[in-house]
């Protein structure tokens, strides 16, 4: 479908398909991603033909995060936006900053907030931002060996969307958020981070074969089961932590070691800002099944005598 410069939306078999299309960036995020992601989303929700979507991300990886170089930030928030004879919001003051975050927010919880499932399907990074996004979906699958976590909360805030309580429960939603370090997507099917994880060379086979499944089953079916789960999940405060995430992000970014990263990612450049934020962190890398060993360099060593990852 023509109209979208950041995403791809396509549309057979009782599936809308929603690609993130900037493989070069590793389909890094932009506020114009995110609201063609949305717009696509509702127009798929509309669709009388559409029973379930499915998000992926085209190239070698579903996203690798936020894009923290500030491409495509330039998007309007009304139809009658004239940054000429109006003031609006920058970034500059606490409520601005959470306003963005906000904004930000609203297009990815259409993903929660649809009527239809949805299903995320993961290869590659799926980083920071990517995971704002995939954990949105009502199921994940995920291929064995892709890298998932959140490595800017090393230093950069706190996480703008958190469903990791709801899917690992709290004591593994810390241990990654406070190291930023990562699993597998094979060690991510064994906390509930992913409903599953399979051989790279099927993960489009899988998910287009839950897709043909939900396909058989009336749409509206599909949404009040999808819907009572979401108000059992809304009764827990997911969506009320949504909100908050926000507001706590916003406390984040005003951390010295937040303020450093920022004032380090001006003076000398992106990504020397990422080698210095990271490199203490070794492979960055988490060990779901037995003792994390490493080397001098922070790496895992792999002697366990635990079944090693795929």
């Amino acid at each position: 479908m023509t109209g979208f410069e950041s995403i791809v939306y396509e549309k057979e078999r009782g599936r809308a398909r929603i690609t993130l299309n900037r493989p070069d960036k590793l389909n890094a995020i932009t506020l114009k991603m995110m609201a063609e992601l949305n717009e696509a989303l509702w127009e798929a929700d509309n669709d009388r033909d559409v029973h379930c979507v499915i998000v992926r991300g085209a190239g070698r990886s579903f996203s690798a995060g936020y894009d923290l170089a500030g491409a495509d930030r330039d998007v309007p928030v009304s139809r009658i936006e004239d940054r000429k004879a109006n003031r609006y919001r920058g970034g500059s003051t606490p409520d601005d900053d959470t306003w963005q975050l906000e904004r930000a927010q609203r297009y990815r919880m259409a993903l929660f907030d649809m009527h239809k499932p949805s299903i995320c399907q993961i290869h590659g990074h799926c980083l920071a931002g990517g995971t704002d996004i995939a954990l949105l979906c009502d199921m994940l699958v995920a291929a064995e060996d892709a890298k998932i976590g959140f490595p800017a909360a090393r230093g950069m805030g706190a996480l703008p969307n958190n469903m990791w309580l709801y899917n690992v429960g709290p004591q593994w939603s810390k241990r990654l958020m406070l190291t930023g370090d990562t699993v597998t997507g094979a060690e991510a099917q064994q906390l509930g981070l992913v409903m599953k994880a399979v051989p790279p060379e099927d993960l489009e086979a899988e998910v287009e074969g839950l897709a043909d499944r939900m396909a058989l089953i009336d749409p509206d079916v599909l949404t009040v089961n999808k819907r009572a789960i979401n108000l059992g999940l809304e009764l827990m405060g997911a969506r009320t932590l949504q909100r908050l995430a926000c507001e706590n992000d916003m406390r984040g970014h005003n951390a010295a070691a937040a303020k450093a990263f920022f004032r380090s990612a001006v003076e000398d450049g992106l990504g020397q800002a990422l080698r210095t934020r990271d490199a203490p962190f070794g492979d960055g890398r988490a060990r779901v099944n037995g003792p994390e060993k490493r080397d001098a360099e922070g790496r895992l060593v792999e002697d366990s005598p635990w079944p090693k990852n795929r």
